[in-house]
């Protein structure tokens, strides 16, 4: 009886001894796999940028692995059209955009409300005039026919180029940058614009050989396979104040990763990338 007893006392013990150490095992398994994630940096930070698909988007694609080395995981949402870039980054569908210059932006937030802020520029696409017909400027006949984009905030922009190739003057004391067509005071060859047009058609309309003239933004020239360098009789110099920019929504430019997303599309690595892959057609800004 005595044998039993002892016998019974004995496995009670060690039952209890492998019950701590079963316990004992598995704080230690959870402290390791806490070391574990610690050690590969813990969860990347998700930054939803919206961008048009050339430059912007493979732009961004470039600087995704450096983004990464930082702690933020980028994903890019391509779109082709001005207009849902900024009503997805007001909805909150987007952290930032990346497809729109200056002047568009503020004509936006006048025209919708938003509100938006740039958080710093990247880059210039100068935008280019482009003929089937012409090789140069001088070329243009008395009331050619000029194709621009139907964005009003294009407008100034193109007017301000047509003034600096000697082709129109405007209006004294205008802001240039908002200077619509009826701003023209001078217009020596008569020139006939047509300004219904979308710009992403625009190539479309060079190829078919519509329009005297076509003036086409550098993203969507290359889109359409145009190398502006080679196919525009003339282009924008590198002082456009239409830089490209990263915006976002107000307070969100003090974010951590909007800065360092900021400051990687601006490192040299990213500068040296657009000047080699663009060959000039678009100027990094700094």
């Amino acid at each position: 009886m005595k044998k039993i007893l002892s016998g019974l006392l004995l496995a009670v013990l060690l039952l209890a001894l492998a019950a701590c150490g079963t316990k004992n095992d598995t704080n230690e398994n959870s402290t390791s796999g806490s070391n574990g994630e610690e050690a590969t940096g813990g969860e990347l930070t998700k930054l939803v940028v919206g961008a048009s698909n050339t430059p912007h988007a493979i732009i961004l694609e470039k600087a995704a692995p450096l983004l990464k080395e930082k702690g933020i995981e980028l994903d890019i949402q391509k779109y082709q059209d001005y207009i849902l870039p900024n009503q997805d980054l007001e909805s909150k569908d987007l952290d930032a955009n990346y497809f729109q210059h200056i002047p568009y932006l503020d004509l936006q937030i006048k025209d919708h409300g938003y509100k938006f802020v740039n958080a710093g520029g990247i880059h210039i696409e100068p935008i280019g005039i482009y003929s089937k017909e012409y090789k140069s400027l001088d070329e243009l006949p008395d009331g050619a026919t000029v194709l621009i984009s139907n964005s009003v905030a294009d407008h100034g922009r193109v007017l301000a180029l047509l003034e600096a190739k000697g082709l129109i003057k405007l209006a004294e004391g205008i802001d240039k940058t908002s200077a619509e067509l009826k701003d023209i005071a001078e217009n020596p060859k008569n020139l006939q614009f047509d300004a219904k047009n979308d710009p992403a058609i625009l190539p479309q309309f060079f190829n078919n050989g519509e329009g005297d003239i076509v003036l086409i933004n550098t993203n969507f020239a290359i889109d359409a396979g145009l190398n502006p360098l080679k196919d525009a009789i003339a282009m924008e110099d590198s002082e456009s104040p239409y830089v490209n920019i990263i915006a976002v929504r107000e307070g969100d430019e003090n974010k951590p990763e909007i800065k360092t997303l900021v400051e990687v599309l601006q490192s040299q690595e990213i500068q040296d990338f657009i000047v080699e892959e663009w060959n000039g057609e678009i100027v990094p800004v700094k």
